[in-house]
Order: C-alpha cells, then structure tokens, then sequence
C-alpha cells in the first residue's frame, strides 16, 4: 500500500455536555467525551463485565458545531467519523503533557445522531464532507439509489 489511512469510527453516548468555544481566528469548537462499552459474561465466575473507554471528540466545522449546539447533550448516542491526533501541551507548571483526540476537522468527518425521537427510527447524517445533510440510514444515507438486483453479480467467490 502506498499510502497510510488515519480513520476513526466510534459509536457511543456523550459523557457531558458539549462544551462550544470560539477560536482566536472566531472559528467555533466544539468538544465533548464519548463512552464506548463493552460488555461480556465472564467465562469462569458467569459473572457479567463491561468496560469503558472515555474519547475526547473535537469538532472544528462550524456546521456541524450547530447541529452539536442544537441536539447532542450529555447522554446522547451518536456515531462519529474522524481521525485521531495527538498534541502536544504544557500545564501550569510548564510540564509538557499529550492529548489524543478524535478530530472532525472542515470537510472532513461524519457526525449521525442515534437516538430516536418521538418513537421514530430515522437518524440524522451530518456530513461536513461535502457539506450536505441527510436523513437515513448509516453508509447508505450518502447514496441516492442502490444497486440494481440486475447489476449484481450472482457467482459467489468461494
């Protein structure tokens, strides 16, 4: 492979409420903690175990900071798509300390809220990728049409 892929997907629910900041460029952030569990039954005990991982997402498009502002609060289920950065910091003592983020940057990333409202099953895509909102389903959201049954190939590869 040529090229290297830097990806993140995660789905999970907002530790608290977003925190909304302007850039000293007037740019609007928006970051919140997400939580991904897992959860399993221990073999041994029969005992039932989960595990969660706490995300820092950081969101720089300003359109998708309006839809975070609007209707992601803590508790919220959404699925995000970024990339994963680390930064380099210093705290008040001047120690350097490290950060890693899932990050949306501009036009790049994919923001869907999970929960239902009013007993529907819709969810809501927010792609800052090309800029355009959808409601639908996941992946096929993005697609206006799927294949055809015709145009699908019938021989299996194994």
């Amino acid at each position: 492979m040529v090229g290297s892929v830097n990806k993140v997907i995660l789905v999970g629910n907002v530790g608290k409420d977003p925190e909304i900041r302007n850039t000293q460029s007037g740019d609007r952030v928006a970051t919140f903690p997400l939580a991904t569990s897992e959860r399993w039954k221990d073999k041994v005990t029969g005992e039932r175990k989960e595990k969660t991982e706490w995300h820092r997402i950081v969101i720089f498009d300003d359109r998708l900071v309006e839809v975070i502002e609007k209707f992601v609060h803590k508790g919220s289920k959404i699925y995000v798509e970024g990339q994963l950065q680390t930064r380099k910091w210093s705290d008040q003592s001047g120690q350097e300390k490290y950060t890693t983020e899932v990050v949306l940057q501009r036009f790049r990333g994919e923001l869907t809220l999970l929960d239902t409202r009013g007993g529907g099953d819709n969810h809501n895509t927010f792609q800052n990728q090309n800029q355009e909102m959808t409601s639908g389903m996941g992946e096929f959201s993005r697609h206006k049409t799927l294949p055809s049954h015709d145009t699908m190939d019938d021989d299996i590869p194994f």
